[in-house]
């Protein structure tokens, strides 16, 4: 990471709106950002489809953050990169609060797009979160899917997504 990347585990509320001026207040000479903002859903992924009523993150403090870390690194060796901006809600969250907050920076727009895209992907698959939902019917801890992972590959060597 550089000093132009911010990570960092919210164990509360984020607000998308404020870390968006945050990035924009530091842009110098970028003429793009991109930014994705990731909100906890109603409805599992199951056949079931249950009502989720809760969403627990958990995470290992110092070594998540460094997972996350690990993402810019691998983004900032793919393009030419300002800023990087990852927040990411731990702890209990309701279906409707924002869980994600990732943008990037970087002089054209491509770069920007496939930045932001590169870092939901890797967050979803490599980031050392554990996700559970709470249902009526009881709890469900969560892993990545397999599209998560297909999503990933789309960056693997040689390959732009």
């Amino acid at each position: 990471m550089t000093g132009n990347d911010h990570v960092r585990c919210a164990n509360g509320p984020i607000d998308p709106e404020a870390e968006h001026r945050a990035v924009r207040q530091k842009i110098a000479g970028e003429g793009a950002m991109a930014s994705f903002t990731g909100i906890a859903r109603p409805h599992s992924d199951d056949a079931m489809a249950a009502e989720i009523t809760l969403l627990r993150l958990q995470h290992y403090p110092g070594f998540t953050e460094q997972s996350i870390a690990d993402g810019i690194e691998q983004a900032r060796a793919r393009w030419p990169l300002g800023h990087c901006h990852i927040v990411h809600r731990i702890g209990d969250m309701v279906p409707g609060d924002p869980i994600v907050f990732v943008a990037a920076t970087a002089r054209h727009r491509r770069a920007a797009f496939a930045a932001a895209d590169f870092l939901m992907d890797w967050l979803k698959t490599e980031a050392a979160f554990w996700k559970c939902e709470i249902t009526r019917a009881g709890k469900k801890w969560i892993a990545p899917r397999d599209q998560d992972y297909r999503d990933r590959e789309r960056w693997e060597e040689g390959q732009n997504g």
